[in-house]
This record gives C-alpha cells, structure tokens and sequence, in this order.
C-alpha cells in the first residue's frame, strides 16, 4: 500500500476485505479490519471501501458504525454486501443516517445493466450519499449509466496478460479460471475508452 501511495496521485480508495465469501465476519476478522482502516488513515490514503452483514444479510449498523468511525475523515463506500441486503431500501436509510459517502452495487443482479431500474430508483431516493452502479460495466454499456444522470461509476477494467511461454507442469491455483500463465491486471485502453465515453 505503501508503493501505491507513493506512486499514483489520483484518489485511492482502499478495500478492506479480509477474506473472500461472505460478509459476516469473526471479531477476529473484524479487528483485522480496523487496524487495516487505521494503516489506510495513517498512510494518507482518500478512502475505504468495505462493508458488513449479519447472517440473516440484514446490514450490522453497529460494525458498520464502528468501520465508519475507524475511516476518520476519509470516504466510506459500501461495497456490494449491499447487493445481499433484502430491504435495499431500508438499507440505504440506514446506511444514509450512518453518514455513508458512497453505496457500490449492481441493482442485486449479476450486472449493473440488468439492475439498473432499481440502481436508479436508489439514485433517486438517496439524499447524501453517491449510488455508483457497480459489475460488467464496460464501452458497451457505460452511457446507459451517464444517461441515467450517476456521477460515479465502478469497473475492474481487467485484461489478461500472458507472462510464461508456456504452463509449468503442474498448475498452483485451485480454480479453474485462475490460470498459471496470466496474471489480471487493469487495462488502460479499456479504462479510458471509458473515461471518453462519459465525459
């Protein structure tokens, strides 16, 4: 973290995740996650991104709280937990009064253009905080989303880069779509096509 906020002058907001599956998470979990807030304020970093439910995928106002005040003075975004929550609605009062900045999501469906009519009725009941449309939003789609009047956007904007000649003998990775001989990494042609098409 250190190296990106030595490297890059634009706004960094930083996920705070300590692990993959769900958004429910041990108080060990939890303390993980304050302290790694508490490197982001200390490094100077804009933002944080992050977010936490209860097993019934109600939103934890009280961790949720806590991570907030953690943030100190930088932005807090939501992530897509929120895209788990059953009462999207409620969930954005809640998070509202919280004094969340930024709330990421698809509209609850695979992608943000498949969720779009309720991404834009979460636009227009949120008062003081940004609805920025999240997941397999690329050149294709990106002016459905400027048109629709957000101003905030969220992509991974990723490619694959090829770095052996040729695969090792035996592969690394569990899954079957991490491969040995590519990395992911941000595509800059893609991010500003982008850029260009919503300005």
């Amino acid at each position: 973290m250190k190296s990106v906020k030595e490297r890059i002058s634009i706004p960094v907001h930083v996920l705070i995740r300590p692990r993959n599956g769900d958004f429910t998470y041990s108080d060990i979990e939890f303390d993980i996650m304050k302290k790694d807030i508490a490197l982001c304020v200390d490094l100077g970093f804009d933002g944080i991104v992050s977010g936490i439910l209860h097993k019934d995928f109600s939103l934890d106002v009280e961790r949720t709280e806590q991570l907030i005040s953690a943030s100190k003075e930088l932005k807090f975004t939501f992530h897509r937990a929120f895209d788990w929550v059953e009462d999207p609605y409620k969930t954005l009062e809640q998070l509202e009064t919280l004094g969340v900045d930024f709330i990421l999501s698809s509209g609850q469906q695979k992608s943000a253009v498949q969720g779009i009519d309720l991404l834009i009725g979460l636009f227009q009941q949120a008062s003081n905080c940004t609805i920025m449309p999240g997941g397999g939003i690329d050149i294709d789609n990106v002016r459905r989303f400027k048109e629709s009047e957000f101003n905030a956007i969220h992509l991974s904007g990723t490619e694959s880069i090829k770095t052996l000649a040729r695969l090792p003998k035996i592969s690394m990775n569990s899954f079957s779509f991490i491969k040995d001989d590519e990395i992911s990494c941000t595509g800059i042609d893609k991010v500003l096509k982008i850029v260009k098409a919503v300005k």
